[in-house]
């Protein structure tokens, strides 16, 4: 059987053993980051497709991060284009200008699990809801737990700017929680 990239059997294997562990991490991202589960779909599997193609160019350590550097690539560059994400680099200076204990309960009674699992779809919603680079960077420090380090070498930007948007998106998310709790 013949693989893209020469053929090379045992970089197809390699690289299934090293990149299918992060795909659900991937698609997620790229579902919070198009804000559709089509191009989520697509994106993640041209983020796949280049990253097997340029597997030999991976210097080692985490692939994770190498894998959502791709996915963020290929969501700006492809779909940018056609209008499915709204630029996600663009007017960052202005987007510039803690929730703790939401789930902290000791009790797991059926009422309480179904508490939990709504405020988890709320929180979904509320994170779709904010401007794309705090978007971004809460995906990527949240749900796909990377460093600090691993998210500024995604984003391409320092350290003291992933934390100040982290920051800023924790602020936003407490304020929109906290606005539809007094709402209902």
């Amino acid at each position: 059987m013949a693989y893209e990239g020469g053929g090379d059997r045992g970089k197809a294997e390699r690289f299934r053993a090293a990149a299918l562990p992060y795909l659900d991490d991937v698609y997620t991202l790229a579902r919070y980051l198009l804000r559709n589960t089509a191009d989520a779909e697509d994106a993640a599997q041209e983020c796949y497709l280049r990253a097997f193609r340029h597997f030999e160019t991976f210097r080692g350590g985490p692939i994770k991060p190498w894998l959502l550097a791709i996915l963020r690539n290929v969501c700006r560059a492809e779909y940018a284009r056609r209008g499915a994400l709204a630029a996600v680099v663009d007017n960052v200076d202005e987007a510039e200008n803690k929730a703790d204990g939401l789930w902290n309960e000791a009790q797991h009674s059926p009422e309480t699990e179904t508490l939990h699992r709504l405020d988890g779809e709320n929180m979904q919603r509320l994170i779709t809801q904010l401007p794309a680079v705090f978007r971004e960077t809460i995906v990527l420090r949240e749900v796909n737990d990377l460093s600090y380090r691993e998210i500024a070498d995604v984003t391409g930007v320092p350290v003291g700017t992933v934390m100040s948007r982290l920051a800023r998106a924790r602020e936003l998310l407490r304020a929109a929680w906290l606005a539809e709790e007094k709402d209902s």
